[in-house]
């Protein structure tokens, strides 16, 4: 009993592995540029009821921090930082969040190790 191949996979062996290192290099070359774009994009979020708001971009660094001054109390600092932290890492996860939905878009859910 002879397997059989689906239709088109038969007799163009060469130019079915041209056609899939073309379709390899269009993936590769969309992950790049939705990369490049989303580390770009700023993501903000907030904590204590807006008392604090961080901004990050997609590279996952912190461009800016704005304290009301109704939260800044030297005798809790403790709590200052903790508003901080919590919206950084609010921003960060929105941020890696957005990365990982557009490629697992671009890439058709393919788990491609040291794509991104």
């Amino acid at each position: 009993m002879k397997a059989r191949l689906p239709k088109g996979y038969g007799n163009g062996g060469a130019n079915n592995i041209q056609q899939l290192a073309r379709q390899a290099q269009k993936l590769q070359d969309d992950m790049e540029q939705a990369s490049q774009e989303l580390e770009a994009k700023e993501y903000s979020a907030t904590s204590g009821g807006g008392a604090v708001s961080v901004t990050v971009t997609g590279k996952m660094e912190l461009t800016k921090i704005d304290i009301s001054k109704d939260v800044v109390d030297p005798e809790d600092v403790e709590m200052l930082s903790d508003l901080i932290i919590a919206a950084t890492n609010e921003a960060l996860r929105a941020a890696r969040k957005e990365k990982e939905d557009t490629m697992e878009t671009i890439s058709g859910g393919l788990n491609i190790p040291g794509m991104f």
